[in-house]
């Protein structure tokens, strides 16, 4: 595909501003008359908005860019969206007219190799646990991790493969607007390494239906997606359907059966044929990545999680993958007290399963290798839904 000139780039910026992304009406005139005649009768309808030229100056002032089908940087996956679209122009799941970006990598390079990894916000410490160190362990194989930049499922992830500046923030809102508020630093931390994408421009606050057209682009710009927890009517279920649709590999993991932030994943497993069972990093791997990529073997092999007592798993599963967490947040999401909690990591430390800064303690890779012991349930197993993380 040919770059698009200048004209139409414009054009194009101005849609982004003047209506809703997939908004059907606006498709069918684009399909008719071209973006440029489309952008024009909009624009005369809403001389209130921002015009395309002043959007384009606020992103290169963040150092970010705008781009559009054809250029360089343009993932050509993308295309996906159109021809899964039900008819055509008339479909909500088409391309981007454009996408507004932040951050030093190049997004077509970035999504060669991507995983969507997402969940809950309302998530247990199993469920943080367990996206951390997937997002841990693809990131350290050299893939990107993409998800939605919310709280809980999607901020483990994205945390856990900050260390190897490999994520990729998908928002339904502007790049430069933080949501929710209390990821802000996190979202500038993607912005310093990674990428901050949305099809929105700069200064758009969010609203409910931009998640679920969002979830549409987070599906397509991965080659598969995994659902670590989510209940029955979760927002990552949606993102899930969208990867069923565009014939992404559909991953779940499973989480306990009391659980009902596990619940949503499950219903996916047992419906959904294409829907595959995924406990390890190396298992996502052989499901998305190249063809005679297999997954090493798990049974007969020991870890060093086999054979720890309950408190020490419980203490362990608390301990995040990549980021230094301190005693006192790793006893609250371990629930218990914080010397017994402090006495359990020095034992951990001796292990070999964790390491402490001066900014707390995280997992070795020792301590991030899953336990082949089935007699282990996880820790936040317990009652109903595990332990919720608050804030997380």
């Amino acid at each position: 595909m040919k770059p698009v000139s200048g004209q139409e780039r414009l054009a194009r910026a101005g849609l982004t501003r003047l209506c809703e992304p997939g908004d059907r009406a606006v498709r069918r005139c684009v399909f008719a008359e071209g973006h440029v005649a489309a952008h024009e009768r909009l624009r005369a309808e809403r001389p209130d908005l921002p015009d395309a030229a002043s959007d384009l100056r606020r992103i290169h002032a963040l150092g970010g860019r705008f781009l559009c089908p054809g250029d360089d940087e343009w993932p050509t996956r993308l295309a996906d969206l159109e021809r899964a679209s039900k008819t055509g122009p008339d479909g909500r799941a088409g391309e981007p007219y454009g996408l507004w970006v932040r951050g030093p990598a190049r997004l077509a390079t970035a999504t060669q190799l991507s995983v969507a990894v997402v969940g809950s916000r309302s998530a247990t410490a199993y469920g943080v646990s367990v996206a951390g160190r997937l997002a841990a362990d693809l990131a350290d194989r050299g893939w990107w991790i993409a998800s939605g930049a919310a709280v809980g499922i999607d901020r483990a992830a994205h945390e856990a493969a900050l260390d190897s500046e490999r994520t990729v923030a998908v928002l339904a809102n502007g790049v430069d607007v933080a949501y929710p508020p209390e990821n802000a630093a996190l979202l500038r931390r993607i912005s310093r390494c990674g990428l901050v994408v949305s099809e929105v421009p700069c200064g758009v606050t969010p609203r409910r239906p931009r998640f679920l057209i969002r979830n549409r682009l987070l599906a397509a710009l991965s080659l598969g997606v995994v659902v670590v927890e989510a209940g029955v009517r979760s927002g990552a279920l949606n993102t899930a359907r969208h990867a069923a649709l565009l014939g992404r590999p559909l991953l779940g993991v499973p989480g306990p059966v009391t659980s009902s932030l596990s619940a949503g994943v499950h219903q996916l497993l047992r419906d959904l044929p294409e829907a595959r069972l995924v406990t390890r990093a190396p298992e996502i791997v052989e499901e998305v990545g190249r063809i005679g990529e297999l997954a090493d073997p798990l049974f007969g092999q020991g870890s060093a999680r086999d054979g720890l007592s309950g408190a020490l798993l419980a203490v362990l599963d608390a301990v995040p993958a990549r980021r230094w967490a301190l005693v006192a947040t790793i006893a609250e999401s371990a629930r218990l007290h914080a010397p017994a909690v402090r006495a359990v990591l020095v034992a951990l430390e001796r292990h070999g399963l964790v390491e402490e800064s001066a900014g707390g303690y995280r997992l070795t890779p020792l301590g991030r290798a899953p336990s082949n012991d089935p007699s282990h349930a996880p820790a936040g197993s317990a009652g109903e839904s595990g332990r919720r993380v608050a804030g997380a």
